[in-house]
């Protein structure tokens, strides 16, 4: 299935475009099938990155790029009105700066991830500034937010963003207005960025056993 909504993804992918690609294994399927496209290509994954590389595409540094002409990601949860949570890699803030430069950004995924309304069975990842990490956890936890200093089992201490600040899962249940929860985070002193992607989208390409369908912003899903 990921192959196929890879497939489908590669065929919006032109000559001459840059274009953003994510991380995950949709995104390895996506490189195979544009490796042969005259494309240069920006990524906020460094495995991603070296993927590319390693298909021949042109990769260049995102610090020198203000332009995107389309960006395709994963998600561990889509909804229909195209809000998104991005947990898993904990490079969310580099991805919403791809995201910000590109004319469309699509997430890739699978029916299981998908649901009417953002479910949060999985957290939202908050990047916080070290000297900030007392007062936002309180006030997470204020929020009725269940706060815990992301971790790795193959290493010691807790995980720490690319960018030397440090990632704090947080589980919310009952969010009721997914809008203002992302106001709120946003707006607090000392947080980078989260891994609620709100107003970000511009659309989803979705695969299941009865085929590939896509969805933009206040439309349906339409087969591909």
């Amino acid at each position: 299935m990921k192959k196929k909504c890879a497939l489908y993804a590669s065929k919006l992918v032109k000559d001459g475009m840059i274009v953003g690609l994510g991380g995950g294994s949709t995104i390895s399927y996506l490189i195979d099938y544009v490796k042969d496209k005259d494309i240069k290509v920006v990524s906020p994954s460094s495995k991603t990155v070296l993927l590319a590389q390693k298909a021949g595409l042109t990769v260049l540094n995102t610090q020198y790029v203000n332009h995107i002409d389309i960006a395709f990601d994963g998600c561990d949860e889509v909804d229909s009105h195209l809000n998104a949570l991005k947990s898993g890699g904990g490079i969310h803030t580099q991805e919403k700066i791809i995201a910000s430069m590109a004319d469309e950004y699509v997430v890739l995924v699978d029916e299981s991830k998908f649901h009417d309304t953002l479910a949060f069975q999985v957290p939202v990842v908050v990047e916080v500034l070290p000297k900030a990490f007392s007062i936002v956890k309180k006030k997470l936890e204020d929020l009725n937010g269940n706060v815990e200093l992301r971790t790795a089992t193959n290493k010691d201490g807790f995980l720490m963003s690319d960018e030397g600040n440090i990632l704090l899962d947080v589980y919310f249940n009952d969010v009721q207005d997914i809008g203002m929860l992302n106001q709120t985070l946003l707006m607090m002193p000392g947080i980078v960025d989260t891994s609620l992607f709100v107003d970000i989208l511009t659309g989803i390409i979705l695969v299941n056993d009865k085929g590939v369908f896509k969805k933009e912003k206040n439309c349906e899903f339409c087969a591909l």
